[in-house]
């Protein structure tokens, strides 16, 4: 597969001014200046790719996004500062698939990074994530919210020493499953990132917790999806940008055990993942790339056949991201923001991937 180099004309709005990253292994190097927007030249679209209307309030990172009927919902995560650097966000909004436009929605009543999302009976389930200053700490703040109501209302906490952010999520009937995440982010590089391999199971129903068997190794920035009743747990990082996995678990919820599947063509944490009838579609990440650089920000499509085991290379991102997420609505992926550097470098990008296999 041929990829596309994204060209960075602009200095990142970063976490840490020291980091420095690559928006391709093979390009060179682009310092990190607090302050500055990325300016980002987009590859070409096409192959199913399809470029929509950018976030309307500007760039965001390490959010998380949820679909409700044709409408997309961009939850949290964080935003550049007038001064330099990145702040945690409860900002809400809603990007209408139909009309191409973006509205705003009742913020969360706590900011999160990293929140853990999903969506049950046209309800929008938030449960933890992380947020503070120079540390990012797990929170046990949970909430529901209504689209119909168009409020926000207070669960209990996640149950203490479970909570974390970057989890990877699935649904299988009235239970939300979180697999994975971490405690603690210190931004910046060499800074902690602690990486969990708990399994959790919320009810949505009894508003009950259960813990399921742990992950086979710990992992965060991950991405997960529920397929005929199997929740699947691809790719990731354990502790740091420089420990990226190409692994994939599987958990079959009634057996209570977890299987290793065909690994990822290319491993990489900070990815997005959404799944579409029998395959789950990988987008970008960030990480080391074939032992030689830390700091790379992945282009790569990858799709996991969960019937036959099995995966495919498809059409690059037209403007590689890490720190994003995705969602599927009526077949068409939509991927809305993210980092296009290592660390935290927002961009207001959203596009949209309608499957194409060759």
């Amino acid at each position: 597969m041929q990829r596309r180099t994204v060209l960075l004309l602009g200095a990142a709005l970063a976490v840490s001014p020291a980091v420095k990253a690559h928006a391709h292994p093979d390009h060179p190097d682009h310092p990190a200046t607090p302050g500055e927007t990325p300016l980002v030249t987009e590859g070409p679209y096409g192959e199913g790719w399809r470029k929509l209307a950018p976030i309307a309030s500007g760039p965001r990172q390490e959010h998380s996004v949820a679909a409700v009927g044709d409408k997309v919902y961009l939850i949290g995560g964080i935003v550049p500062e007038a001064s330099g650097g990145v702040t945690t966000t409860g900002r809400v909004e809603v990007y209408d698939t139909r009309r191409d436009t973006w509205s705003v929605a009742a913020p969360l009543p706590v900011a999160m990074n990293h929140p853990n999302v999903a969506v049950v009976h046209g309800r929008i389930y938030v449960l933890g994530g992380l947020s503070g200053g120079s540390a990012w700490q797990a929170l046990r703040d949970s909430f529901v919210y209504s689209p119909r109501v168009g409020r926000w209302r207070r669960l209990p906490p996640v149950p203490a020493g479970v909570e974390r952010g970057s989890a990877a999520m699935g649904v299988h009937g009235t239970k939300i499953l979180l697999a994975g995440g971490m405690r603690v982010l210190v931004p910046g590089a060499g800074g902690l990132q602690d990486t969990v391999d708990t399994v959790s199971a919320y009810d949505v129903v009894t508003g009950r917790w259960k813990s399921l068997p742990s992950l086979p190794q710990a992992r965060d920035h991950v991405g997960g999806a529920v397929v005929g009743g199997t929740f699947y747990v691809l790719g990731g990082r354990d502790r740091g940008q420089v420990h990226v996995r190409d692994t994939v678990y599987a958990l079959d919820p009634r057996a209570r055990r977890w299987s290793e599947r065909a690994p990822m063509p290319t491993a990489r944490g900070g990815i997005a993942a959404a799944a579409v009838g029998r395959r789950i579609y990988t987008f970008g990440g960030e990480g080391r790339h074939d032992g030689d650089n830390p700091n790379t920000v992945f282009d790569e499509t990858e799709a996991y056949d969960t019937v036959r085991d099995r995966w495919q290379r498809l059409a690059p991102m037209p403007v590689p991201r890490h720190g994003t997420a995705a969602v599927a609505v009526r077949g068409t992926i939509h991927i809305p923001g993210g980092g296009v550097l290592a660390g935290g470098a927002p961009v207001e990008v959203n596009d949209a991937y309608r499957p194409v296999h060759r």
